[in-house]
């Protein structure tokens, strides 16, 4: 399975662009999306922007992230306490 990631150019130099999400600025690849303008939002697989979505998109798409990462959080958290439990003495 793989995964593109809603990212934000802030800048670009000639097929390269400053990226940025959460926070985290990095440097990817726009060469398969030579329309990208500073501004849009892009899917970033593999360092490589993969294609332009609206803002709206964008923000649906790393809500949706956020919400399946808290569920991992709390499942693993579930998962630890229910093994903690099972190894104290006579277990």
């Amino acid at each position: 399975m793989c995964l593109a990631i809603p990212t934000l150019i802030k800048s670009i130099e000639g097929t390269t662009a400053r990226a940025e999400i959460g926070g985290v600025e990095r440097d990817i690849s726009v060469a398969l999306t030579p329309e990208v303008q500073v501004g849009d939002y892009v899917l970033v697989h593999t360092g490589f922007a993969i294609g332009v979505i609206d803002e709206e998109e964008a923000q649906e798409t790393l809500r949706l992230l956020e919400e399946l990462a808290e569920f991992y959080t709390d499942e693993m958290i579930a998962v630890e306490t229910v093994q903690s439990a099972g190894s104290g003495p006579g277990c």
